[in-house]
């Protein structure tokens, strides 16, 4: 995969469709574990892709066939000196994630292999979860005395419910994808080395609508997860109000009605 961005040492950067789907793999062998300058190079990766007025939707994976990513840098936690120290690496770490979840342009993490400690925060971050059959998951922190720091103990149970979140949190043991697509923490289970590819095909479907339905969608999707279901609604509407003003809705049910293609401005 070449590496199209010079200033990144630790992320290859591939660009498809005419740069609208940008696919950025964390290469770190051989288990490409989140050093401080990684997570940093990934914040630099995603600043490239919002201000890219071509970029539409961003597949994150790892190189290799070992590890998508086997977590936070263990010798960079070993370091930590004081508990300022420790509470600035998790920060950093929450910082990404945070940004990864707020993104309107829709993340796709496409899990290879192995994904652990706050390589399973990342990808819990992302808006879609794709992994090859061979894939595991796990927050093995607690094993090492330590806890998810990355946002792992807020985000897991939202996504797979307070009990089984405990479960992988309080044990560190791992899952396997099959058990983590039953209980919805993926959403497509792919044959080995197939996950990239399909989560490049989701990509495609997303682009050829209406980048500012998606974008509408996104916020409305993410701001009604932190209220209650009728202020959820609420927020719909307002976000449905700006979809009625739209050139690009024209545009749709005008296509529609012509049986053709749309053709959208994402305006």
């Amino acid at each position: 995969m070449p590496n199209t961005a010079d200033k990144f040492k630790y992320i290859l950067i591939e660009k498809k469709e005419e740069d609208a789907i940008w696919v950025a793999a964390i290469n770190n062998p051989p288990a490409n574990v989140l050093s401080s300058r990684i997570l940093e190079e990934i914040n630099g990766c995603l600043d490239d892709f919002q201000q890219a007025s071509a970029a539409k939707v961003l597949v994150i994976t790892g190189t290799g066939e070992r590890a998508f990513c086997a977590g936070a840098d263990i010798n960079e936690i070993a370091s930590i000196q004081s508990p300022e120290m420790g509470v600035d690496l998790a920060r950093k770490g929450q910082k990404l994630c945070d940004r990864i979840e707020k993104s309107d342009k829709p993340i796709i993490a496409a899990i290879n292999a192995l994904c652990l400690g706050g390589g399973n925060e990342l990808i819990m971050a992302c808006h879609i979860r794709v992994a090859s059959e061979r894939a595991k998951f796990g927050q093995p922190e607690i094993t090492i005395g330590i806890i998810p720091g990355f946002g792992g103990t807020q985000r897991l149970p939202r996504i797979i419910g307070p009990s089984r979140a405990r479960k992988m949190i309080l044990t560190g043991d791992m899952i396997t994808a099959n058990e983590a697509y039953e209980i919805g923490f993926i959403d497509e289970i792919v044959k080995q080395g197939m996950a990239v590819e399909k989560a490049i095909d989701i990509a495609k479907r997303i682009i050829k609508n209406s980048q500012k339905m998606v974008y509408l969608s996104q916020k409305a999707i993410r701001e009604g997860l932190l209220l209650s279901l009728e202020k959820g609604l609420e927020k719909e509407l307002d976000y449905f109000y700006e979809v009625c003003k739209s050139e690009d809705m024209k545009e749709g049910l005008r296509a529609f009605k012509e049986k053709r293609q749309p053709k959208y401005n994402d305006r």
